[in-house]
């Protein structure tokens, strides 16, 4: 019982307290040098403008996060005066959405890792060390902070566990709770269209072209699409689909190359972690997750490495499940 009490705690410590540490030096330990998010008096109008419109879940919580935090600070103007010597309320708020996503994220982490590891993952300190380079990962890459990754990685980490699940157990409830995660995760960012690429990286053979699970990705797409088609329906703005193009910025700007060195070199690390059985799988998950990937060369910037976070975690994931056992494709 003692030994099992211990366990917990060194969880809790572990998956939740020691990620929001680190997420709380990110944030006031040192500035960003790529966005002045700390001056922000209220939401910028650019979160309601462009692109940044059909991102409505995080748009709402962001607001109504600051009005809450900002009408609580006013009853306690000492507590109040001594916030603002580290930054806006607003940025304050914001910090508090952004950390309780991502202990959320920490702890969905946790989930994934210990169901069905290989048996090298199963030694709780192979675990740990790999868990904690995932949230150190997630933690480095807010130099850009946003409203929204925080919130998308935990989305799409639920997405996975899920995706596992189902490969596992075959449970259909675990295939409606994916599907409305894929549609929840629509109005938070486009990162949701993974979990159609992990899930057919799961249960798609592209060699011998087997439509067994055909009706499954054909739901999973349609739980993607209509809600993205129906924000860009509902919320018209002047540019629909990116904010611009970027791809030969991407290849030029010495800063861009060194963001693309980092996605490339991390996936390579963890892929390397990975046996044959799982490289294939992994292999899939990339041929899959191109569109995305294009997107980002086209559209992103390769310099905001958060861009690259669900790949990097994926390979760990992946590497951390056996899949030669069960009925894979290839």
């Amino acid at each position: 019982m003692q030994k099992l009490f211990d366990e917990k705690i060194n969880d809790f410590l572990f998956v939740i307290i020691f990620p929001f540490l680190l997420l709380f030096m990110s944030y006031y330990g040192f500035e960003s040098s790529y966005v002045n998010m700390k001056a922000w008096e209220k939401a910028p109008d650019f979160m309601f403008s462009s692109v940044y419109a059909y991102r409505v879940v995080p748009n709402y919580l962001t607001v109504l996060a600051a009005e809450f935090f900002t009408g609580m600070m006013n009853g306690f103007p000492g507590l109040k005066a001594f916030l603002l010597k580290h930054g806006s309320l607003f940025y304050h708020s914001a910090f508090v959405i952004n950390s309780l996503f991502f202990i959320l994220s920490s702890v969905v982490l946790h989930f994934i890792f210990k169901l069905k590891p290989v048996n090298f993952f199963q030694n709780i300190k192979i675990r740990r060390l790999v868990h904690l380079v995932s949230v150190f990962l997630m933690v480095i890459t807010q130099y850009v902070p946003t409203n929204c990754d925080m919130i998308a990685l935990f989305f799409y980490l639920s997405g996975v566990l899920l995706n596992l699940k189902y490969f596992y157990y075959k449970k259909f409830s675990d295939f409606l709770m994916l599907l409305a995660v894929v549609f929840v995760s629509t109005f938070v960012r486009e990162t949701a269209c993974l979990n159609i690429a992990f899930f057919a990286a799961l249960f798609v053979n592209v060699r011998k072209l087997d439509f067994a699970h055909a009706k499954e990705v054909v739901l999973l797409v349609m739980a993607f699409v209509l809600p993205y088609f129906g924000l860009k329906f509902f919320i018209p703005q002047d540019v629909s689909f990116a904010e611009g193009v970027y791809l030969m910025n991407n290849f030029t700007s010495p800063f861009n190359l060194l963001g693309l060195c980092f996605g490339v070199l991390g996936f390579y690390f963890a892929f390397t972690l990975c046996t044959s059985a799982q490289q294939i799988v992994l292999k899939k998950y990339l041929l899959f997750s191109s569109p995305y990937l294009l997107m980002i060369a086209f559209v992103g910037i390769f310099w905001e490495t958060r861009l690259f976070i669900p790949l990097l975690l994926t390979g760990f994931v992946v590497a951390s499940h056996e899949f030669k056992n069960y009925k894979t494709t290839s």
